[in-house]
């Protein structure tokens, strides 16, 4: 790109880049194209190298959106690309690396370019800069609409054809990331966009027909996960006196070039720590989300949402004879391997969401799985790190465990798994106790933490729904699981007195406050904390009604806590689930009464065990909330704005790491904020 170039800086006065953004109109035959395409470099795989690039190159992108209309230079270079491209599986065959290279450094400047046009441009106007020639103005969009598509279709025949090697590893990489480009469109949006022509290429035009294929590839980059190779083997790794006079005119002029471009301008450089081990995986996940998540209306489904909802397993011999166009095989094994791997990342935590909220094959193959706590502990360990996680990283991983309790025998299995030493968990330590005891202290964890910082209404909901999900089928809860249970109450008992006195005291009139001053709906907060409490003594009565007798530690922390429920005996709102608590409280208490005074904690939980055989089955009303509260947490799965924030978020998560640049401000709308903080964690 440029002569004697070897740091990032210099690339705003490079000559070829201000002769390919000039006035001037360079043929497709000139010269110049092999000049400019034979450099090498290495790949940058993070935000910050991402955003040196950009500020480095945005002066030169500008100068071409203006010249362009005249010169149409970009369209030339398309051209270039696209005729290169012909080629390249023969080349990868043959591990011929000269088609391969030039493609590559072809389509990383049309990317680098396509950044600036989707964010200054209107897609309209992106049109007009593929028309091949000046045409009349009649036939602008016709010919601008058949380059775009064959681009964006050789993209895809490259994504699902070209073999994955050390030596195609970066030209896939570019090819899902310009893809990625032309999507991120809506970033720069107010309104989602449902009608595109970049949207109508992909889902209605020449590429649809690789539907079912672009997904298979897209989730097989994912799971092999396969590091991005050493620069060495990215650029030609020996250059013989046979190699040609091609081969030589081209790496002559590398090294005349950008012989490697370091965007620290140190050669060969050690990436960051936070560095993506295999971009190729990232982004094709981040693309795959994207495609998911475009329009789907009935007049016009979306062929990848369908692919997304319909694919099986490759031991499904069902699947071979399904009717849906778009459904293909792919083995589960290996996906659920690189889903729990991968649940530290955003991106992969919300595919996850994805395929057991809409897929059933990969839902009933999840809750299948005898080692499914390879799959919770991730997601447990994202929900105890709250202070450290992105919110929406939170929320989504809430949803996965509530679309998980909803099924009785993921309830089961949880609690006869046996874990030890969970080193993250750092309150207490576990030396051993059974995934769902776990499950149970972290959800409560989120729920105090909520409490005291985000506050979040729908996250205390979603968080109980949950634990009453489950409650039903508590076993063997751990003492310390059956005490934060009884903590957790005591803490809104305590907020519950704390609002009331203060909603009194407000009617009494507030004490050196002004007239005019603003009073608190205490009403509604009250409200808000009765809902809670309700849902709380709901999940202990459930419990208590189904599997008392499995749960000793749970009646040993109501025993111990119980003036805790006096106050709440007669409060009108809470009879109902009063009456099998306070015949659990009364029945053990004369027990205990009975057996003497001054008793160990082995002989009140054998005095517990053995009451619990003895109290009759009848007396417990099987009240139980659990019923309403998983129709209520498969609701909160699919409405308070769950699904949607999920879905905006898959939209725009993608654009922070294309346009590192952006920041959140109050001019960009509020859903574009979705995505801004994953800023720090997507790279």
């Amino acid at each position: 790109m440029g002569a004697n170039s070897s740091s990032i800086a210099e690339l705003a006065t490079n000559s070829y880049l201000q002769r390919l953004a000039g006035t001037e109109t360079i043929s497709e035959n000139d010269p110049f194209w092999n000049q400019l395409l034979s450099f090498s470099f290495t790949t940058h795989t993070n935000g910050t190298d991402t955003q040196l690039l950009e500020e480095a190159t945005l002066s030169i992108s500008k100068l071409l959106i203006e010249n362009n209309p005249r010169t149409e230079n970009f369209q030339a270079l398309v051209k270039i690309f696209l005729s290169r491209t012909k080629e390249l599986k023969v080349s990868a065959e043959c591990q011929d690396q000269l088609f391969i290279w030039q493609a590559h450094n072809a389509l990383f400047i049309i990317r680098c370019l396509l950044k600036v046009f989707v964010s200054q441009v209107p897609e309209e106007e992106l049109q007009l800069n593929f028309t091949y020639q000046e045409r009349p103005p009649l036939s602008y969009g016709a010919e601008a609409e058949d380059l775009l598509e064959e681009l964006i279709c050789t993209l895809v025949h490259l994504i699902i054809e070209l073999p994955l090697l050390d030596i195609t590893y970066n030209i896939l990489l570019e090819s899902v990331t310009t893809l990625l480009v032309l999507l991120s469109y809506q970033l720069f949006q107010k309104e989602i966009i449902r009608e595109s022509l970049i949207y109508k290429c992909l889902m209605q035009g020449q590429c649809l027909q690789y539907t079912s294929r672009v997904v298979k590839t897209l989730l097989y980059n994912f799971i092999r996960q396969e590091k991005c190779p050493s620069p060495r083997t990215q650029i030609f790794e020996q250059a013989s006196e046979g190699s040609g006079l091609l081969y030589g005119l081209a790496s002559g002029v590398a090294s005349g070039l950008w012989t490697v471009l370091t965007l620290g301008g140190v050669g060969n450089k050690a990436t960051q720590q936070g560095d993506l081990s295999s971009p190729l995986a990232n982004r094709s996940l981040l693309l795959l989300l994207v495609l998911s998540n475009l329009s789907n209306r009935p007049e016009n489904p979306n062929p990848y949402r369908q692919s997304i909802m319909s694919f099986r397993n490759t031991q499904d011999n069902t699947a071979i004879h399904s009717p849906n166009t778009y459904c293909f095989q792919i083995n589960f094994n290996s996906l659920y391997t690189a889903l729990y791997e991968q649940q530290k990342s955003d991106q992969a935590t919300l595919l996850l969401y994805t395929l057991l909220h809409q897929n059933p094959n990969v839902r009933t193959y999840v809750l299948a799985r005898t080692d499914v706590e390879n799959l919770v502990l991730p997601i447990l360990e994202t929900l105890y790190c709250v202070e450290e996680r992105n919110s929406h990283h939170v929320y989504m991983a809430l949803i996965i465990l509530l679309i998980l309790t909803e099924e009785d025998s993921f309830n089961r299995s949880v609690h006869e798994v046996i874990l030890k030493n969970i080193t993250w968990y750092a309150e207490r330590v576990l030396t051993e106790i059974s995934l769902g005891s776990l499950l149970v202290l972290v959800v409560i964890r989120t729920v105090q933490y909520n409490m005291t910082r985000t506050r979040d209404k729908y996250l205390h909901t979603n968080c109980l729904a949950a634990l009453a999900n489950m409650s039903a089928q508590f076993r063997s809860l751990h003492q310390y699981a059956a005490q934060r249970i009884i903590s957790l109450f005591a803490l809104l008992s305590k907020k519950h007195n704390k609002v009331l006195e203060q909603a009194t005291q407000s009617l009494r009139g507030p004490i050196g406050a002004e007239e005019n001053s603003p009073v608190p709906d205490y009403a509604q907060d009250l409200n808000v904390i009765e809902e809670v409490i309700r849902m709380m003594l709901e999940i202990i009565n459930s419990c208590l009604s189904t599997s008392l007798h499995h749960n000793p530690n749970l009646v040993y922390a109501l025993l111990y806590k119980r003036d805790l429920f006096e106050q709440f005996r007669t409060h009108p709102s809470f009879q109902d689930v009063m009456q099998n608590l306070d015949m659990v409280i009364s029945f053990f208490s004369h027990r205990l009464e009975q057996a003497g005074a001054d008793l160990s904690v082995e002989r009140v939980l054998e005095v517990i065990k053995q009451g619990a055989v003895a109290l009759p089955k009848d007396k417990l009303k099987n009240k139980t909330a659990q019923h309403r509260n998983k129709l209520f947490s498969h609701r909160a799965c699919v409405t308070h704005d769950g699904p949607s924030k999920l879905k905006a978020l898959s939209l725009y998560m993608v654009c922070i790491p294309l346009y590192p640049a952006i920041h959140a401000s109050d001019e960009m709308p509020l859903k574009h904020c979705y995505c801004m903080c994953f800023y720090h964690l997507l790279w």
